[in-house]
């Protein structure tokens, strides 16, 4: 990043607020962890799962006498989560005018969530190692295979879950790691001026005593497709970033270091396909899907890693069986949907 740059993040309403008011005064996005269900790992394919509300989200400065020392130095946030607890990541763009585009690198114990690599500075095309947002209105999980992701679910840090551990053979950092490069200014204004009538609304919302150390693991596999950058890699500002280490905390260790209830525990999937409620599924009209990583790939789930070790980490796995999935997607501005009489 420049020497001197003003790039700020806040924390609001647990979301990360992530500005450049140097680029451009409309580039502010923000990003939320949202609790969800955790789908069945076994082997089977699954759509979208609701979001059940978003994570708390606390400064780790605010907390830093009840922390290791090692979370202190990195900074950043944390949120609670239960051993075997799924959580989807979302992308919202700016809430003034029109939406700013950024690129996102994602990347769980330092290891793309994309690319299955491990940290790097900068944007890195080949292969790509970010996300498109607006263009990419979620994450839920690791790139498998093309159109097809692993669910991220927490496991206790150095049980051989993580796909840190299964990559680098560590238990070294755990948690999430976000870092997100603005538009240039030059390139979104120039794309405004051009797509001004033509850019679609994209906004959804989908009714948004264990160590503390957690990191996240590959759990069942999903549909959903991670977009190639249509834009190009000299779209994106370099020069400038904002990152944020966010720790996972172990639920029950949460009130001991914040003085505060975790979330309930979320409803199972079993539970969820009973209630009848729906699933989703989600349309990118004519972007293209990244193909999936190899490294991701050759990560085994937590139930396959399981049988290896005789474990039984993943309370409540039956399969379920769905009948009700909406599909979401890109739509022309302001256009209203005619149903049925």
């Amino acid at each position: 990043m420049v020497k001197g740059a003003i790039q700020m993040i806040y924390l609001k309403d647990d979301r990360l607020v992530f500005k450049f008011p140097e680029i451009h005064p409309d580039a502010e996005m923000s990003i939320c962890f949202q609790r969800t269900m955790r789908i069945p790992d076994d082997g089977g394919t699954y759509p979208l799962p609701p979001g059940l509300g978003a994570f708390p989200i606390r400064h780790v400065d605010d907390f830093s006498k009840n922390l290791p020392s090692k979370w202190v130095e990195r900074g950043g946030v944390m949120i609670p989560m239960y051993q075997s607890e799924a959580l989807w990541i979302s992308f919202n763009g700016s809430y003034i005018s029109e939406r700013y585009f950024f690129a996102v690198k994602i990347s769980t114990g330092k290891i793309s969530a994309i690319t299955g690599k491990g940290w790097k500075k900068g944007l890195n095309s080949k292969p790509q190692d970010y996300a498109v947002i607006p263009d990419q209105p979620w994450l839920d999980g690791y790139c498998v295979e093309k159109g097809i992701i692993r669910q991220f679910v927490a496991m206790p840090l150095g049980a051989g879950y993580t796909a840190e551990e299964q990559i680098t053979g560590l238990a070294e950092h755990g948690g999430l790691q976000i870092e997100v490069f603005p538009m240039k200014r030059k390139v979104y204004e120039d794309l405004m001026s051009k797509r001004k009538k033509q850019m679609s609304e994209d906004r959804h919302v989908l009714y948004c005593a264990p160590g503390p150390d957690m990191g996240l693991a590959p759990g069942g596999k999903m549909r959903q497709e991670i977009y190639e950058d249509k834009y190009g890699l000299d779209a994106w500002d370099t020069s400038v970033s904002s990152r944020c280490f966010i720790h996972i905390v172990n639920s029950l260790a949460w009130r001991m270091i914040t003085g505060d209830n975790p979330p309930t525990t979320p409803l199972t999937s079993k539970e969820y396909a009973a209630s009848g409620l729906p699933w989703f599924d989600y349309y990118g009209g004519d972007l293209k899907a990244l193909d999936g990583a190899k490294e991701l790939k050759n990560l085994k789930s937590i139930m396959e890693k399981a049988e290896e070790k005789g474990d039984k980490p993943l309370p409540e796995n039956e399969s379920v069986s769905y009948d009700r999935v909406i599909k979401l997607g890109v739509t022309e501005k302001g256009q209203v949907r005619e149903g049925e009489f």
